[in-house]
């Protein structure tokens, strides 16, 4: 194949001007004054799957989450490092990286390294273990799972585990119909 099948979208990103529809379901995806990025305006080319996924996406997103940020976003970048989504990894990283408290070593670490990385503390340690666990076998052992209850509540648990599969579907999403990067959003460290 082609370097350039490769990288064409298989579905393209909807350009402005929106129907009324979509540019109303865009605004509940972005922040005002901030163009939608290709990923959302990929999804609205259908908006019942969008208006779908956007609740979920806003729970872990919004206030409502259990999780700290650094929690959510070690997941969620682990995931989508695993998946070998760079649109999303580099949204991510580029959005909620700092926010987040990561360092330069930890956004490497995160794509390059393992839970045993010097960067990281006991608890991102255990996060990381979990997504690579549940990537590599679709569930969690029970020594892990008792040591990631001694450290998160029941919710929290329910949540890291729904925030894995939701990024896992993201990530299919991405690298499926090969949404563009964007072109403010980090590269995958080499």
């Amino acid at each position: 194949m082609s370097q350039e099948n490769r990288t064409r979208p298989r579905i393209a990103p909807l350009e402005a001007p929106f129907a009324p529809a979509v540019a109303a379901e865009l605004a509940r995806w972005q922040p005002p004054g901030k163009d939608p990025i290709a990923l959302f305006r990929t999804l609205t080319r259908h908006l019942p799957l969008a208006g779908a996924m956007y609740p979920l996406g806003h729970y872990f997103l919004g206030t409502e989450s259990s999780l700290a940020i650094r929690e959510r976003e070690i997941v969620i970048d682990r995931v989508c490092a695993r998946c070998r989504c760079e649109y999303e990894w580099g949204v991510h990283a580029r959005v909620f990286g700092r926010a987040a408290g990561f360092d330069d070593a930890q956004l490497k670490a995160i794509v390059l390294g393992g839970p045993d990385a010097e960067c990281w503390s006991e608890s991102d340690r255990l996060l990381i273990r979990m997504v690579d666990e549940l990537h590599e076998t679709a569930t969690i052992g029970d020594d892990l799972w008792t040591q990631l209850a001694e450290c998160w509540s029941e919710e929290q648990l329910l949540e890291m585990l729904a925030l894995a599969g939701q990024y896992h579907s993201i990530s299919y999403l991405a690298n499926s119909l090969r949404v563009p990067l964007e072109a403010w959003a980090p590269r995958f460290p080499r």
